[in-house]
């Protein structure tokens, strides 16, 4: 699993990969962490099962990512890990681990996901997905 930091000209766009559609997405998932708390370790204290719709591979990113952002908003929940994920037509589930934010300081404050420059694809056995976060 891999992700690295594309230009872009005001948010924060990014390439995640993986030999998997489930590691590609569980790389977007620790991009996204890396961008709200930097290389901040977070503590594995709390485990949590999601499950995750959407219409086709770029919903559900979207919605996958999104769902991030609202445990954060709403349950003060940041991420630590992907314990487990699995995705079989068009819905997700996972099993994460994480802690309270506000035991943290944080880098960057990611307002949304977008779907400008989404794709994902499959390329010499690899699948990449690129998303970009509005913060």
């Amino acid at each position: 699993m891999t992700y690295k930091f594309m230009p872009h000209t005001a948010d924060v766009k990014i390439q995640a990969s993986g030999n998997t559609l489930e590691e590609a997405f569980s790389s977007s998932a620790e991009a996204l962490k890396e961008t709200i708390a930097g290389k901040i370790k977070i503590n594995e204290k709390i485990k949590k099962d999601i499950i995750i719709q959407g219409r086709d591979n770029e919903s559900l990113l979207y919605n996958f990512l999104e769902e991030f952002l609202y445990l954060l908003d709403a349950e003060d929940f940041i991420l630590s890990k992907i314990e487990k994920i699995k995705i079989i037509n068009n819905q997700l589930k996972a099993t994460i681990t994480g802690d309270k934010a506000l035991n943290y300081k944080f880098n960057n404050n990611v307002k949304a996901v977008t779907y400008n420059d989404m794709f994902i694809k499959n390329e010499k056995n690899k699948f990449i997905c690129q998303f970009v976060l509005d913060v």
